[in-house]
């Protein structure tokens, strides 16, 4: 072979290598993958891309779905009292609900991490997480009953008000026929002065015999004394036509206990009295010459609670429902960031005389932030989408004042049968969610690079 030939074989650049099949980080070749990935595909597509699709279509279109309405199924939603009632309520779940919910898990999160019984506390404030909140509804439809005998939070309100202010027993008392007594601003009070050394009879009636107090016994008829009043109130009632006499103690009837009297002259109490079991009171000669009066705190309807699922307070209660079920996820994920605090930093905050406050507030919750804002995202996200709770617990009286967003879709979908506004309010709550949902992931990608 030539010089040349030799050369210019030397010259000629060498036939690239063949291309090698493209593989993915794992190694996987793409193709394989691709074909995995693709029934989970099918399903995502089927199950949330088209629904999402054929949602903002058909918020385009009227009830019947063959007319086209353009954007007045999205002007009803800023129109229609309803709708901006349900608007209205969810801001208030938006703002109240993860903010509460998660500063009771910081709390608890914190306070328990120095106790022994700790795991103990935290697995009992998880435990309502593993409750649906179908269930979870039905129980506090029942915590928030208004009758205090079903109701837990009545009840405890109940105890609790009647422990500093006595209830009365005889709400629907009132004077029967040829009674001595007469209407006085709620109560009632004699038609004519009394004097001592006499005997007054002061009779009532109203009380069913299952209403009356349990410490009342059989109505005594006073005996006069001199230099004192006596009497007896009691209910004036027998039982079977022709057995009673009016204006009579009877021996069946019984005394009203606790009844207050007092004796009134010149718009002025000079003395007062307690009916005792059996109904007899007495009073002092100072009270010669006035009149008895049975003041309106005897006739006043017991306590019965708050209404707690009434128009003015059915949200920020099926709120606290909701904080007691998601408490616990927030302590969790707070517990679980709060492990990773460097241990360090609280003791040199400490060492340098800084209280147990201060290192809460100056250096764990800092060091908590990325942890708290995940939280307060994902709860954030999880409200909006908020429904079983509302549609379980607000009774029908008062379920148009707790509406929200997600309930108002099931209502105007199935009951008011106006699908175009029912898709307009879900395409809506998408694009409220999807704002919070970017910045959740942007987050967590900004940790990860980290």
């Amino acid at each position: 072979m030539s010089p040349a030939a030799a050369g210019g074989a030397a010259a000629r650049p060498a036939a690239p290598p063949a291309p090698r099949q493209r593989r993915s980080v794992t190694g996987t070749r793409r193709t394989v993958a691709a074909l995995f990935l693709l029934p989970a595909l099918v399903l995502l597509g089927a199950l949330v891309v088209y629904p999402i699709g054929y949602s903002v279509v058909r918020s385009l279109f009227d009830s019947s779905g063959h007319s086209f309405a353009g954007l007045d199924n999205y002007r009803t939603l800023f129109t229609d009292d309803g709708i901006r009632t349900a608007l209205k309520n969810n801001v208030i779940w938006v703002v109240f609900a993860p903010a509460v919910s998660t500063a009771l898990g910081l709390v608890f999160a914190v306070l328990t991490e120095r106790v022994r019984w700790g795991t103990a506390f935290k697995l009992v404030v998880f435990m309502p997480m593993a409750i649906s909140m179908l269930a979870a509804g039905i129980i506090f439809r029942l915590v928030y009953d208004q009758d205090p005998d079903r109701g837990v939070a009545n009840a405890v309100w109940v105890g609790v008000h009647d422990t500093f202010a006595r209830s009365s027993a005889f709400p629907h008392a009132h004077p029967g026929r040829q009674s001595p007594l007469k209407p006085d601003g709620g109560g009632f009070v004699t038609t004519h002065p009394v004097h001592t050394g006499t005997a007054v009879a002061l009779p009532l009636v109203g009380v069913a015999p299952d209403q009356m107090p349990h410490g009342a016994a059989r109505a005594r008829r006073a005996t006069a004394e001199p230099g004192r009043i006596t009497g007896t109130t009691w209910q004036d009632f027998t039982r079977g036509q022709g057995v009673g006499r009016l204006g009579t103690v009877d021996p069946s009837e019984l005394g009203y206990p606790g009844m207050r009297i007092e004796a009134v002259r010149d718009g002025r109490v000079v003395a007062s009295a307690t009916a005792a079991a059996d109904g007899t009171f007495s009073l002092p000669a100072k009270a010669d010459g006035a009149v008895l009066r049975l003041p309106a705190e005897n006739f006043r309807a017991p306590y019965n609670g708050v209404d707690w699922l009434g128009p003015s307070l059915v949200t920020p209660a099926i709120i606290g429902a909701y904080v007691w079920m998601w408490a616990g996820f927030a302590m969790v994920l707070i517990a679980a960031g709060l492990a990773g605090v460097p241990r360090e930093l609280l003791e040199a905050a400490r060492v340098d005389g800084a209280s147990e406050w201060q290192v809460f507030r100056r250096v764990t919750v800092p060091l908590l932030a990325p942890v708290l804002a995940v939280v307060v995202v994902t709860l954030m996200i999880n409200v909006l989408k908020v429904f079983d709770l509302v549609f379980i617990i607000a009774p029908g009286s008062s379920q148009d004042d707790a509406d929200v967003l997600a309930l108002e879709l099931y209502r105007q979908g199935f009951s008011e049968g106006r699908p175009g506004v029912a898709s307009a309010i879900a395409v809506f709550l998408l694009l409220l969610v999807i704002p919070v949902m970017l910045f959740n992931m942007r987050r967590l990608r900004r940790e990860v690079r980290r």
